[in-house]
């Protein structure tokens, strides 16, 4: 059991909660577009829901973040699944339903987005929790504990903000293409090392193209941005038509 009366017990658990709510923006930025058209019924236990498996995700990374950085091409897959999922977000149905708001996806649809997501951004978080904690179970669970009602209330902030500004949905869109490029660059490069091993994806793009990660980053928020508005705008038509037909029924 932790000494719980030992500055350094409390000075390392500040240091955890601070972390993971500062790492936990882009996370609430997930949830909070995979949430911004549900219902009013739905809204809240998706974000809740969501929350609370991004925690029990980074919970677990963190104790397998040693295991999980040694699988090769891991984050170059993430991060594409990450491009994706920004480009589903940006292309979901944003049509008015019961109280101005239609459900673009089921309550356990947001919920898996949302879940997905965050298991791709938690790998550098958690290493950066285990770091803080130094590797200590017990801060750990209490840091990521403490943390919970501060991510759910960012995300529900966001997601009021997102319905009355909806271009900010653009700028979350890009937030994600730019972590996923991110993310992708840095394949089999370990964490703060400023060089990546020779044999890995990190270390041929590194080569390549100067500032690789920040090129690939902004590669990602073009790409994403890009993408999910051509697919949206190609789909508003259809969906003008199919509401016409209706009314002539």
């Amino acid at each position: 059991m932790p000494d719980l009366a030992s500055a350094v017990f409390w000075l390392a658990l500040g240091k955890i909660i601070v972390a993971n709510i500062i790492l936990s923006g882009d996370n609430a930025v997930v949830i909070a577009m995979a949430c911004r058209n549900l219902s009013d019924q739905h809204r809240k236990p998706a974000i809740i829901g969501g929350s609370l498996g991004a925690i029990v995700l980074r919970v677990i990374f963190v104790f397998m973040i040693t295991w999980l950085l040694s699988i090769p091409y891991l984050k170059l897959l993430g991060g594409a699944l990450l491009l994706w999922i920004g480009v589903k977000l940006l292309n979901e149905d944003e049509g008015e339903g019961e109280g101005g708001v239609k459900a673009s996806a089921s309550l356990w649809g947001a919920v898996w987005t949302i879940i997905v997501a965050d298991a791709i951004m938690s790998l550098d978080n958690a290493i950066a929790i285990a770091a803080a904690a130094n590797n200590d179970g017990v801060l750990i669970l209490l840091g990521l504990i403490i943390s919970i009602p501060i991510i759910i209330f960012g995300s529900t902030l966001l997601t009021t903000i997102l319905q009355r500004y909806p271009v900010l949905v653009v700028i979350g869109g890009a937030l994600l293409g730019w972590i996923g490029g991110e993310v992708m660059a840095t394949d089999g490069k370990p964490p703060n090392a400023d060089v990546a091993p020779p044999g890995t994806i990190a270390a041929w793009l590194e080569h390549q193209i100067p500032h690789a990660e920040h090129v690939c980053a902004a590669a990602g928020a073009v790409f994403v941005v890009v993408l999910g508005m051509y697919l949206s705008r190609r789909r508003k038509p259809t969906d003008a038509v199919d509401l016409a037909e209706k009314k002539d029924d």
